[in-house]
Parts: C-alpha cells; sequence; structure tokens
C-alpha cells in the first residue's frame, strides 16, 4: 500500500508540474525512503524526461528541499541560488592541472553525452590530468584511452540519502583549487544541484534546458556547449574500448530496456525481430543484459523465433566491443544504440516509449548509418515492416557470411 501511495503522491506532484502550477513544498513522504522509487523514478525522471526549461526550475526548487531536509548541512534556498549561477553557460578561465568530467551514472548517456565532454577537455587542455568520476563499469567504455584517467566512485540506488550518500566523497574528491569539475547533468550531483566544488569551478551542461525548444540530439548539444564552455569544436561522442572489436558481418542485438518496459513492443514483436534478422542470413549475437527478467526473455524469445544465435553474457564494455566490430546493430532506445553510433556502426533503433516528443529529439542516435524507428503507437506488425525496410536500405545481407564472435 505505501508504494501505491508514492506513486500516488509523486504522480500528483508530477501532473501539477507539467500544469504549470508545481506545489510550493515537496511533500514530505515523497523524501522518506520508503518512497524513493517514486521520488526518482516517477517525478524527477519524469521532470527530466520532457526538457522543457521551466521543468528545470521546479526540479531545482523542490528538490533543493529534499537535499535540506535530508540532514544535509544546508538550506534550499543557498542551493537554488547556487545552481542559477553553475548553470549558466560561461567560457572556462585559467589552465587548470586536473579536469574532472562526471559520469551521467547510466551507460547510453556516457557515450551519448559525457565523452563528447571527455573528448573536448582533452583538446582544450592537453597537458592536463583529465579524470573520469563514476562506477568501474562507465570508466570500462573509455578504459583504453591512455588520456583519461578514472576516479571510481559508486552512485547507490534507493531513496534520498542513499543516493545522497556519495556527496561527501565527491566533495572530497574535487577539492583541489586546481581543478575544474564538468557536469554533464549527473545523477551524482542531482543534476548539478549539490555544490561539489566552489561555484566558479563547476561548470553545468544543463541538457534538460539547453538547447530550448530545438530538435537537437543530445550529443549535438553537448557539443555546443563544449564549444561555449572550452572554446572546441566539433567535439563527437567516443569510446575507448579495452577490448579491440572483432570484426566481422554478424548483427549484434540488444533487447535491453533498463527496466523501462514503455520501451519495449508487446509479444510476440521480439521473436519476430529476432527470425526476421535470421533471414537476412548474418550471423546473430544477441546480448542478454544483466540477466534477471532481461535475460529469460532473450532465451523465450530466441526460443520461439528458431534463430540460431551466439549469446553473450559479460560486461557491457565487451558487448560494445561486439557493437564496434559488428556490420549491423540492432535494438530498442539503449546504451547500444549510442556506442553503435559513435562506433560508425549502421544501426536500427526501436524507438518506444517516451513521454514527449522531445525526448525522442534528444535521444535519438546521431550518425550517418542511424535508422531510427520512431513508434508512437506500438503496432508490432508495422514496425516489422519498417525494420525489414531499414534493412533493406542498409543491405544487411550483402557481403561474406562470417561467424558471430563466442
Amino acid at each position: 500500500m505505501r508504494s501505491i501511495s508514492c506513486r500516488h503522491i509523486a504522480q500528483d506532484v508530477l501532473d501539477r508540474c507539467l500544469a504549470g502550477n508545481p506545489p510550493k513544498d515537496m511533500p514530505r513522504a515523497l523524501m522518506e525512503d520508503a518512497c524513493g522509487h517514486a521520488l526518482f523514478g516517477l517525478l524527477v525522471e519524469g521532470l527530466a524526461d520532457r526538457f522543457e526549461p521551466s521543468l528545470c526550475d521546479a526540479y531545482a526548487r523542490l528538490f533543493s528541499q529534499a537535499v535540506a531536509w535530508a540532514g544535509q548541512d544546508t538550506d534550499a534556498a543557498t542551493l537554488v541560488a547556487r545552481y542559477e549561477r553553475v548553470r549558466r553557460t560561461r567560457p572556462v578561465a585559467g589552465k587548470p592541472h586536473r579536469v574532472f568530467v562526471l559520469s551521467r551514472v547510466t551507460l547510453g548517456a556516457d557515450v551519448a553525452v559525457s565523452s563528447v565532454l571527455l573528448a573536448a577537455a582533452k583538446r582544450r587542455f592537453p597537458h592536463a590530468e583529465v579524470i573520469f568520476v563514476g562506477p568501474r563499469k562507465n570508466y570500462e567504455l573509455f578504459a583504453a584511452d591512455p588520456h583519461i584517467h578514472h576516479a571510481a566512485v559508486a552512485y547507490q540506488r534507493g531513496g534520498l540519502r542513499a543516493r545522497l550518500a556519495v556527496w561527501e566523497e565527491l566533495k572530497t574528491l574535487l577539492a583541489a583549487p586546481d581543478s575544474l569539475v564538468l557536469d554533464p547533468d549527473s545523477r551524482l550531483t542531482q543534476l548539478g544541484l549539490l555544490p561539489v566544488c566552489p561555484e566558479e569551478r563547476h561548470h553545468l551542461f544543463e541538457s534538460r534546458s539547453y538547447g530550448g525548444a530545438n530538435g537537437a540530439a543530445l550529443p549535438e548539444l553537448a557539443a555546443a556547449w563544449a564549444a561555449e564552455t572550452l572554446g572546441v569544436s566539433g567535439a563527437r561522442p567516443y569510446v575507448a574500448l579495452g577490448r579491440p572489436p572483432e570484426r566481422g558481418a554478424y548483427i549484434a542485438v540488444s533487447l535491453g530496456v533498463g527496466e523501462n518496459h514503455a520501451k519495449r513492443l508487446p509479444d510476440p514483436f521480439e521473436e519476430k525481430l529476432l527470425a526476421l534478422l535470421a533471414e537476412t542470413g548474418a550471423p546473430l549475437c544477441v546480448d542478454k543484459g544483466a540477466g534477471g527478467e532481461e535475460g529469460e526473455r532473450v532465451e523465450r524469445a530466441l526460443e520461439r523465433s528458431g534463430a540460431k544465435a551466439t549469446v553473450w553474457e559479460g560486461s557491457f564494455a565487451g558487448f560494445a566491443a561486439i557493437i564496434a566490430g559488428s556490420r549491423l546493430y540492432v535494438g530498442y532506445d539503449s546504451a547500444g544504440q549510442h556506442v553503435a553510433a559513435a562506433t560508425g556502426v549502421p544501426l536500427i533503433s526501436i524507438f518506444a516509449g517516451f513521454p514527449a516528443p522531445r525526448m525522442f529529439d534528444r535521444w535519438r542516435p546521431v550518425s550517418p548509418g542511424a535508422h531510427v524507428i520512431r513508434v508512437d503507437r506500438p503496432d508490432a506488425p508495422e514496425v516489422l515492416d519498417r525494420v525489414k525496410g531499414a534493412l533493406d536500405a542498409i543491405g544487411a545481407a550483402a557481403g561474406p557470411r562470417a561467424e558471430a564472435p563466442a
């Protein structure tokens, strides 16, 4: 019952914010640990996923109250005032010895956004130590880049206090006076709201508002922000994988949706998709993700499709190397599509479950070989026809046959 109540409260606050009438105060119940999933998964993500500048203001005013309530040595008004200053796009001054680029925590966002800032920081400050701050599994996407160092920081899921636990560690890590902090709307700082260093060294790429109402994708906006902030033009997403890609004519497939089942199409879409891909004659390599429900779903879809495939069970960085070596990548809106775009691999992205058109615009992969199928209604036969059209356009069955990677 408590979880239902939490969702009702969070949905009411979100609805009021979307209607332009946000509540003055954050409901106390949402700040309790028992409501953590509703606070972050429904309210915070619901505000962020619209990419509306006015909702950034509502988020800052409400969530600053939550931070202050959690027993931190600050008050909501001070947090909001500082946030207003660090969110302002302004040129970097000086020559820092260390440049910290914070992780977005989610893998796809670190490829689409954080890697752009890493690329720009390397070019602007070739003699500085560029440090990626975030979980190990995210750093593995850049581990082969000798210019990128790693500061391991874990981000806890759960309630408000668990998610704020990293704050003290960040303040210690980022304390050096000769350093610079580039914050790509990181979950580590609760989208730039937490004071982790003196504000003159904290530059926030507020990806939820930057670009206003234009239709640019996040990699393009990150590059524009890097040009304004660092004076570096043309920065692009990249990965530097420790495992070199094994080049082949196989198709890499991911059916992962990051626990957001709105991104899926209803059964039997996935088994039909795998069967369609198998008809190309190209070997398939399918990621089982983190296992659990997703792994079981992949197994069922493969069994029902009759398709023969190599199954990947391992780290995402390992699967990213498989994507980078593939002839084609196919999947839902997830991290894999951004790896494919960053490595120049043709891709078919089945993009469903977005709450607002601008979320589609922002999160779509950007590359010459990207075929993005926007799904406004979950019509599986229609989407399969569109996938077939994209396969025909790409010519996925052309070229020599090859074995999928083991």
